[in-house]
């Protein structure tokens, strides 16, 4: 709240000012690392050039922050935007060489019918496309520029895979994969884990002497104050004066000055703190204090006022061992430990095909597990297990093995006792459904196809030397 009200405290003259001093940087803050020419390309596309110049064109049309490119160079963000770009250049080849058009009687239609430039009688308002591109700062070209080239990448796409059509057995197996039932096996492994009253305090001091570093808490000594208007001038108003000094306490900030110092020249009443550690029912801004401890001292906006805090001192401590709490705590995760590794191993034996009936019988025997039987109606069917679950049965064969769960986190171990595969007629209410769907399997697996073929179609040579100028430029 805070943010947007201080947003709209600014003037109207301060924000031409800061536009004023933004067009030269736009216009030549770039220097030479974006001037044309081929030693400056950045990317080759078998015998297109991409220049620096096109890439920061792409940047300032997809609206890309730069403080976000310089905080992500060591995250390869720059080869990844470069990636999206080439993306589009090879479709725009592909589109070219197709020879692709789209008129501007059906570009200008196209923007008619758009809902958002419509009035309430559901006609085209100029007033409403014209304050869209006014609150989005771009001129009309540019935009009917940019719906044209998605409109054609739309057209190119229906060219690839528009006029396919499922035939019957694609569309009879697709039914069958869904709609088959499955009669199923399985056991509940609950009462194959360890027990918690199994986990000896031996087991518990171990595992602590081993991890003692992890399992301390941090306690930490800190110092805040909540500002307002209230507090800081004796006012009520979000006024420009109010946010004036928060900018001189962030200065503050800046300049290292301790809490206490802010506190006595701006007259504000600190809270102290001594040992806090984060528990249920503690003070819910005490609590965001406490996860933002990283942060030695900072000044952060809390929706109707200010929060300053300092980090003055943090402890880390190893609770004692008869401390029930913590003691419950190593339980559980000793107990957690255990069942990972038991569902790890059989699932391993599994994938070995090293897991068959009699361990299955042995394992139910052994725990004294009940067997228990269901079906699967459809891979929709999610009564027993998750949705997730589900999937990975229906796409396993008859006679497999797998581990499921359930929406309480039950873990079973399942057998495919039989598939019952099902068949779909022309005639069905759902044959409709279900050759729509086998179609977009089919036209997704013609992309694919199409994605690999343009792999091999263009040859994509990056310029090292000026990718690096290009990230000299950002850091």
């Amino acid at each position: 709240m805070l943010s947007s009200i201080r947003k709209f405290s600014k003037t109207f003259f301060a924000k031409i000012i800061l536009v004023i001093m933004i067009i030269p940087f736009i216009l030549w803050g770039m220097g030479g690392v974006f001037n044309t020419g081929n030693t400056n390309n950045v990317v080759k596309i078998n015998n297109t050039n991409i220049s620096t110049q096109d890439f920061m064109d792409f940047l300032n049309t997809t609206n890309t922050d730069v403080e976000t490119i310089k905080d992500n160079l060591d995250n390869n963000v720059l080869e990844q935007l470069i990636s999206n770009l080439v993306s589009k250049k090879i479709l725009e080849i592909e589109i070219e060489n197709l020879s692709l058009l789209i008129s501007e009687k059906t570009l200008a239609k196209n923007i008619k019918k758009n809902p958002n430039f419509q009035g309430d009688d559901g006609k085209f308002s100029r007033i409403k496309y014209e304050k869209f591109l006014l609150s989005n700062n771009i001129s009309a070209p540019e935009f009917e520029m940019r719906l044209k080239k998605n409109e054609l990448e739309k057209k190119l796409f229906y060219y690839i895979g528009g006029g396919i059509k499922s035939p019957f057995f694609i569309t009879n197996k697709f039914f069958s994969e869904q709609e088959s039932k499955i009669n199923l096996e399985y056991i509940n492994l609950n009462n194959a884990y360890l027990k918690k009253n199994d986990i000896t305090d031996d087991n518990i001091k171990i595992f602590v002497d081993e991890n003692s570093e992890e399992l301390k808490d941090e306690y930490i000594n800190f110092s805040y104050v909540k500002i307002s208007p209230q507090n800081l001038l004796g006012s009520n108003e979000y006024n420009e004066i109010f946010f004036n000094k928060i900018d001189e306490i962030e200065n503050e900030i800046l300049n290292e000055k301790e809490i206490s110092d802010i506190a006595a020249i701006y007259n504000l009443k600190l809270i102290n703190k001594k040992n806090y550690i984060k528990h249920e029912k503690s003070n819910q801004l005490e609590k965001k204090i406490y996860d933002r401890k990283d942060n030695r001292i900072e000044l952060f906006d809390d929706g109707n006022f200010y929060v300053l805090y300092q980090i003055n001192e943090i402890n880390k401590i190893l609770p004692n061992l008869n401390n029930e709490k913590f003691k419950s705590k190593i339980t559980e995760i000793l107990y957690q430990k255990n069942k990972y590794q038991f569902n790890k191993k059989i699932l391993e034996q599994i994938n070995k095909n090293k897991f068959n009936q009699k361990d299955f019988d042995d394992l139910s025997i052994k725990n004294s597990i009940k067997i228990e039987k269901t079906l699967l109606n459809s891979i929709a069917d999610d009564e027993k297990f998750t949705e997730d679950s589900v999937k990975l049965i229906y796409s396993l064969p008859q006679r497999s093995f797998t581990l499921a769960s359930d929406e309480s986190n039950n873990i079973y171990l399942v057998k495919i006792v039989r598939i019952n595969n099902e068949n779909i007629s022309k005639n069905s209410d759902e044959f409709k459904s279900f050759n729509d769907q086998s179609k977009i399997k089919l036209r997704d697996q013609m992309y694919s196809s199409y994605d690999i073929s343009l792999n091999d179609k263009y040859n994509v040579q990056i310029n090292q030397q000026t990718l690096e100028r290009v990230k000299n430029y950002f850091k």
